[in-house]
């Protein structure tokens, strides 16, 4: 049975450059991301945009600010991955089933996988942790072992994935539904022309 957010219950919360919110047994919504997979110059234009929008929109933010935040950041973002920036390693067949098979390795053991798809640079996944397993150590596990992998099969050395992922706790049945149709909707809108 899915578990969604209980105000209620213990919550941990941390942050990187992204906020990180944690409570046992939750499902989430994850997107990681490849290393090359957003324009850098845009990408820090956007951060300096977004920390003029934070100093005038200090928390807690309404309605309003929140779905202007979503809009005009998260959401760019998210449309800036799916035009295909970088090598866009994913999208080769071999690589792509590396890290499907990666997501489905302890899939009712360590956690219970819902709706994913990956990406020609990124990966969306729906995941809720069981027993004593953290989503951190989920994620470090999938992104340890593809990328190991991806560097053997491309001969390459480095860092394949962005250290951050994004992660969100789904709060209701409502938005799981919502988020189930992203994912299998995202290969849609690859690689749209975008500013």
């Amino acid at each position: 049975m899915t578990r969604f957010f209980d105000p209620e219950a213990n919550l941990e919360i941390y942050r990187r450059r992204l906020p990180h919110w944690r409570q046992a047994g939750i499902t989430n919504f994850v997107t990681f991301r490849l290393i090359d997979s957003l324009p850098k110059q845009k990408l820090a234009a956007l951060n300096d945009k977004k920390a003029r929008w934070l100093a005038f929109n200090p928390p807690p933010h309404n309605g309003r600010q929140k779905e202007e935040y979503h809009s005009n950041f998260s959401g760019r973002v998210q449309t800036w991955l799916d035009a295909g920036h970088g090598k866009c390693v994913l999208a080769q067949p071999e690589i792509r089933r590396l890290v499907e098979n990666a997501l489905r390795f302890f899939n009712d053991q360590r956690y219970r996988l819902g709706e994913f798809v990956v990406m020609p640079n990124h990966v969306h996944v729906l995941v809720e942790p069981l027993a004593n397993h953290r989503l951190d150590q989920i994620l470090h596990s999938w992104k340890s072992f593809s990328a190991k992998e991806i560097n053997a099969m491309t001969s390459s050395k480095g860092s394949i994935w962005h250290r951050e992922s994004f992660d969100h706790i789904v709060r209701s049945p409502e938005e799981l539904a919502r988020i189930e149709q992203y994912i299998r909707d995202n290969p849609k809108w690859l690689h749209r022309n975008v500013a």
